[in-house]
Parts: structure tokens; sequence; C-alpha cells
């Protein structure tokens, strides 16, 4: 077999059993199929629509990457990958099915149609939830499954991070209300300015960590885990809070 069909075959694995469930079917390409249809379902000005665009983006550039071979471990990129964007899916289905997701995300759905917020501040809010929460979570749920521990995954977890980050400047072009945007005491300004992708992301992998040394302490764990979902779905009601035309 071919190294590139050998990385393809890694690359959309068949369900796989962990200790958190299952991978979703198709490995990337099921996760991308599931970001495109609700991208067709759901008004293009919809909040959560906005997110789900920048994170389809994101997902592609890194199905991109597994074909072009730039991870070391395909298998634990590809687990890590579909299980971080399974947290993402979930919060949709259960906001769907009228439950409550995690306290992260409950901002973003319940503001979602809001008039006075604008396409920035939800990709942000979203990235905020998924970044802040879910990353550390995913990056426990991988080491779960592949019976590893964090720092195995470092590398896949910095490759991932340095597309996020390569995006983002082009997610806020894209997404910016115009020229006004400079000017230093624009409101939106001075919101963007309070909250780093950087810091997120280094928030996470800490996290990421002490959970999982926390792994044989189930109920300290998931205190942290239930202040960490608080925290972060604080800093994203902060992040959507409604600013004049």
């Amino acid at each position: 077999m071919a190294q590139s069909e050998r990385i393809a075959e890694r690359a959309h694995p068949v369900r796989e059993d962990s200790g958190t469930g299952r991978l979703t079917e198709g490995g990337v390409d099921g996760v991308l199929a599931r970001m495109r249809a609700l991208d067709a379902t759901w008004p293009r000005r919809d909040g959560v629509a906005v997110f789900n665009r920048v994170y389809l983006a994101v997902t592609q550039e890194v199905a991109r990457s597994v074909a072009a071979g730039a991870f070391p471990d395909v298998r634990a990129a590809v687990t890590l990958d579909v299980r971080f964007a399974e947290r993402y899916l979930r919060a949709v289905d259960t906001a769907a099915a009228d439950g409550y997701p995690p306290a992260c995300w409950r901002p973003l759905f319940q503001l979602r149609r809001h008039p006075g917020v604008r396409g920035l501040q939800f990709a942000l809010a979203g990235i905020n939830a998924h970044i802040g929460h879910d990353l550390a979570l995913a990056v426990v749920d991988t080491c779960h499954g592949l019976g590893c521990a964090p720092t195995d995954l470092e590398d896949e977890f910095d490759r991932v991070g340095d597309i996020l980050v390569s995006l983002e400047e082009r997610i806020r072009e894209d997404l910016m209300p115009g020229p006004d945007l400079l000017q230093v005491a624009d409101p939106l300004t001075h919101l963007l300015g309070s909250w780093s992708l950087d810091r997120a992301r280094d928030g996470a992998w800490s996290a990421a960590r002490a959970l999982w040394a926390l792994r044989d302490f189930p109920g300290v764990a998931e205190e942290m885990r239930a202040r960490l979902d608080d925290t972060v779905g604080l800093v994203g009601r902060m992040l959507l809070t409604p600013l004049p035309d």
C-alpha cells in the first residue's frame, strides 16, 4: 500500500471505542459533512452559523495538513481533531433538542439572533468556548482513547493551534464591520482586545494536563471541569455584549 493510501486510511477511521464513546463515522470527513449540513440549514447571519463557518475552515485546513503528512502521528492528530469537533457538535444537538449545552456554549446559543451582536463577536465567542473548554477535555478524551498522556499529544496540539492562529487574522478581517474598528475608543475594539487566542490555547493545555493528573480523583476532576465550564461561559457572555451601531 502506498504511503498516501496509508495516510488516507488512518485519516478516516472506522468508529473506534474509547472510554468516552465512539469516534464520529468517517473521521474528519464525517465531521466536515456534518458542519457543511449545518451551514446549509442555518441563516447566514445566525451567530452559531458564523462560528460554524469559521470552524469548518479550520477543520478543512486540518484535513489538508493530515493529507499532506504534516502531522508526525496521523492517528493521534485525527483522533484529537474528531474528539474536539464532537464536543461542539454535541452542544449543537443538545441545543436543538431544547436541552442545556455546557455553560461555555450557552451565551452563543442564547444570543445567536441578537441584532446588537456583531459577526466577529459570535465567531470569537464560539472560539472561546471551543478552545477554552472543549479543547482541554478533547485532549483528555484522546488520551483515554489512545492510552497515552497529554505530553504524547503535544506536537499534534501545537500544530492544530498553529492552524487556528494562522486563520485568526483572516477571520478578523473577514468579519470586521468596517474601518471604524481601528478607532481605539470603539467598544468593539476594546472588547476584542480583551481576549487572546494564544492565552486561551495555553490555558487549555494547562487545564488538560491538570485534568489528566486528577484522573484518579474523579470528584476533584469533575469540580475542576465545572469551574472551567462556568469561567469560559462568563468570558463568552462578555464577548457577546450587544454594541450600538
